[in-house]
């Protein structure tokens, strides 16, 4: 054998050349490492989503034309859920919640979609991009709180709370002339519950209309998803939702009934004592 023959192992095969020796394996586990970084990170993300979704914000989409012209059919929002867990509710607040038995008609029977399609569907929604539920729950405004007495419509066609009336004109949708309500009522809100109306007030099917149902016409506090807060899509119309706090500021406080008046709540109205 000539010295420039091919070194062979004890089976006569040739061995690989020694920088081919050192350098393969690495290249192998320089692979392995960033494989397993990357599925390290993408496991963190869905982890971080997943519970800011489930504590934190979550997306819904707005399937009908209940509130507008606030929010629009196919408008996707961002639902904060902390209120529910620590906070507390005022009028004005626009809430998701689920159905307390008899709002929602029932969903037609569709056909199965591929399990692919399936798939993706359920792995967005863990990380709040896609909103599958969204026809099974409601949106609406709050009008009434526990305790609060709520009556429509007076004499100029505004409804009361707590014997205040209220000025809706900055987001009511109706027809000129129509009052707040063309269903007459007067309930007292009880305790837990919330009373709420959509802004298209004419073409929404809220707590007017389900007084017959168990809960007659009032939301648990408990079916409350959180409160809407941002318009997210489409982008021609992202921002945040105007709650009109200020249209409530003279109601007082629950059981604390106002004397009758045709003024306005809002800045600067009459309130207890004033």
């Amino acid at each position: 054998m000539t010295t420039e023959q091919t070194a062979s192992d004890s089976s006569g095969a040739p061995e690989p050349a020694p920088g081919l020796r050192r350098s393969s394996p690495s290249r192998r586990r320089g692979w392995l490492v960033f494989l397993r970084d990357v599925l390290v990170i993408v496991l963190i993300a869905v982890l971080v989503s997943f519970l800011v979704k489930t504590f934190l914000v979550r997306s819904f989409y707005i399937p009908s034309g209940s509130m507008e012209n606030t929010l629009q059919i196919k408008d996707r929002i961002l639902v904060d859920e902390i209120t529910p867990r620590f906070g507390a509710y005022e009028r004005g607040d626009i809430v998701v919640f689920r159905d307390p038995g008899g709002w929602l008609d029932p969903k037609p029977v569709t056909p199965p979609r591929p399990p692919l399609v399936e798939a993706g569907d359920w792995l967005l929604s863990l990380v709040g991009l896609s909103a599958p539920d969204s026809d099974d729950h409601l949106i609406k405004r709050i009008i009434g709180l526990p305790g609060d007495h709520v009556v429509c419509c007076n004499g100029i066609g505004q409804l009361t709370v707590n014997g205040i009336p209220i000025d809706e004109s900055g987001y009511l949708k109706l027809n000129p002339g129509d009052p707040a309500s063309k269903v007459q009522f007067d309930v007292t809100v009880p305790a837990g519950s919330l009373w709420v109306l959509g802004d298209n007030r004419n073409n929404s099917k809220d707590s007017r209309y389900n007084t017959s149902q168990p809960g007659q016409g009032f939301v648990p506090i408990d079916n409350v998803v959180g409160r809407a807060f941002l318009i997210t899509w489409p982008f021609d119309r992202f921002g945040g939702l105007d709650f009109h706090h200020q249209v409530f500021s003279g109601v007082p406080a629950p059981g604390k009934e106002a004397p009758a008046t045709t003024a306005p709540a809002g800045p600067g109205a009459a309130g207890p004592g004033q």
